[in-house]
């Protein structure tokens, strides 16, 4: 039986105030684990007093990152620190309006395929040229990406990337970071110019799930072998049809459903889940 471990991440966790706590293990200078009982649970002072020092916490199954054989990522405000659409919408002096209805969806207070529709038709006849300047000049990578992703490939964990935006940037971020799946929507363009709409089915909350289970089967792994990592209402489905579920920085709504919240550190908390 898998033993349950309660994993501390902090930059400098060795020097935090981790009193009330059973003595634990320090394997680097970010991370502390400290073995618990099954079905363990904080109390909502010690949770509090971990806040206050920006310390993230998850309890969950002692086990080696190489056991694990997939990751799924959202990619905007996930993989990337940035909302590509809002960006993209700032060409047209739309920004605060995208960006409105963006934060709307991702907090589940609208549809996302009906808000990405309406969002899509405000870029109708923004130039294409837009979408290279935005990947040039505004997509960063969120902290500890290219770390994760190395050591995805380090321990032979495949790495999705699926999102509700967009293949001119999943495609780039693609070959960029040597991913091994990625998909988005497809925005159609006619000369040289967006139509305004999208072509082919729409990535939303139910294909990200989906597109988790597809994989998840053809790699021959079960549920707690995958681990899938959003912000967005959109992700909740796919947190949850992972066998773990990581809200990145995310909504109120998304962090309830899933089993761990990163709220501070960067991607490099993932790996530092697992021995």
């Amino acid at each position: 039986m898998t033993a349950t471990v309660l994993v501390l991440q902090h930059p400098d966790i060795a020097n935090c105030d981790l009193s009330g706590l059973p003595a634990a293990h320090f394997p680097s200078a970010t991370v502390a684990r400290i073995p618990v009982d099954e079905g363990f649970t904080l109390s909502e002072q010690t949770a509090a007093a971990l806040a206050v020092q920006q310390i993230d916490y998850a309890v969950l199954p002692d086990k080696p990152f190489g056991g694990l054989g997939l990751i799924v990522s959202d990619m905007d405000s996930t993989l990337i620190t940035i909302e590509c659409i809002d960006e993209i919408a700032a060409g047209v002096g739309l920004k605060e309006k995208v960006a409105e209805i963006t934060e709307r969806s991702m907090r589940g207070e609208m549809d996302f395929a009906q808000s990405l529709t309406e969002r899509v038709a405000l870029l109708e006849g923004l130039d294409e040229n837009v979408l290279q300047s935005v990947y040039d000049n505004v997509l960063k990578l969120s902290p500890g990406a290219e770390y994760l992703i190395a050591e995805c490939k380090r321990h032979g964990v495949k790495f999705l990337l699926v999102s509700g935006g967009f293949t001119f940037f999943t495609e780039r971020l693609q070959q960029q970071l040597g991913l091994d799946y990625a998909y988005a929507n497809v925005l159609e363009t006619a000369d040289g110019k967006l139509t305004g709409k999208l072509k082919g089915r729409m990535i939303d909350a139910q294909a990200k799930a989906d597109l988790l289970r597809r994989h998840r089967e053809e790699l021959g792994l079960s549920a707690n072998q995958v681990l899938a990592v959003g912000d967005g209402a959109n992700d909740i489905p796919m947190l949850q049809e992972a066998g773990i579920g990581v809200a990145y920085h995310a909504k109120p709504k998304t962090e309830q459903h899933a089993d761990v919240a990163i709220r501070f550190n960067g991607l490099e908390a993932l790996r530092g889940l697992f021995v």
